[in-house]
């Protein structure tokens, strides 16, 4: 049984990428992103709730409960639509009819019990806050992208083969970086869990989705990219037993040599549970 949650989590999460480019930025030709100021690395959250989502429905398969609602080549108010169709039909009025809905879709869709949506784009099913939210990840240390000339040996079009005079060669760019260690942080609010539906065992698919999200995330933009490590603190209660902050300040990570180019070549320090706030258990999943 799917029993809401009555604790409040803080997580940190670290993760590599080596000769890759971990998340892209449209808006500078697919550069991967950074810190203008300190040269830190970033990787959205949006990022990490995408692979998230793409390993529950891999595992999964669209089943109801744990079915995805922000997933490729979905149309989002036809999904909104059917909510309306299967939840609306005795409801009086329009407001009863987005709650229905609401709750329709937090039900079925596992991405809107635990991160949220916004679902009033057509039929309203109104707005879902969710319960697990996530970070920037930033790279415990600078990061120095690199600019790398890649040759395809073939054009696209017969026109661009008469202007080679048959050499066909195009030319491309490939950005990566060489290594870097992200680090993010992440809550989970029982309080929000309840109004959701937000349960023990979508708590234990989400751990799992997070640790495992690169594993069938592969390509060769990406080179190789890893979960090293999660450390959980969940607290005693519904509202939390110390600050998230100084939860996370209690966790380090320092390299031990530069430049750094393997996580082997990184310290990780992870407070022993005598070092807690009172009512805080420390908790390391990977």
């Amino acid at each position: 049984m799917n029993t809401v949650i009555e604790n409040r989590y803080d997580f940190v999460l670290f993760f590599d990428v080596k000769d890759g480019n971990p998340n892209g930025d449209p808006d500078a030709r697919n550069l991967p992103r950074v810190d203008p100021e300190t040269g830190h690395g970033l990787v959205t959250d949006v990022c990490l709730k995408r692979k998230v989502r793409n390993f529950v429905h891999l595992a999964h398969c669209s089943s109801a409960g744990n079915d995805i609602f922000i997933k490729e080549r979905a149309v989002l108010n036809n999904m909104i639509g059917d909510a309306h169709e299967q939840k609306g039909v005795k409801c009086k009025d329009k407001g009863e009819k987005t709650d229905a809905a609401r709750q329709f879709m937090c039900d079925r869709y596992f991405d809107v019990r635990t991160f949220g949506a916004v679902m009033s784009t057509g039929k309203n099913a109104g707005q879902v806050r969710g319960p697990v939210q996530l970070t920037f990840a930033r790279s415990v240390d600078p990061v120095l992208p690199m600019d790398h000339s890649i040759t395809r040996m073939a054009v696209t079009t017969e026109a661009e083969a008469d202007k080679q005079q048959g050499d066909n060669r195009t030319m491309g760019r490939k950005f990566t970086i060489p290594y870097a260690l992200y680090r993010c942080h992440g809550f989970i609010s029982a309080p929000l869990a309840a109004q959701t539906g937000f349960g023990k065992e979508d708590l234990e698919l989400f751990w799992t989705a997070l640790i495992n999200m690169f594993e069938h995330d592969r390509s060769a933009a990406r080179g190789q990219m890893s979960v090293r490590k999660l450390v959980v603190f969940k607290h005693a209660s519904k509202l939390g037993n110390a600050p998230s902050h100084q939860l996370f300040d209690m966790v380090t990570a320092q390299a031990v040599d530069q430049p750094a180019r393997s996580f082997g070549q990184y310290q990780i320090a992870v407070p022993s549970q005598a070092d807690m706030p009172r009512g805080v258990t420390v908790l390391e999943k990977a």
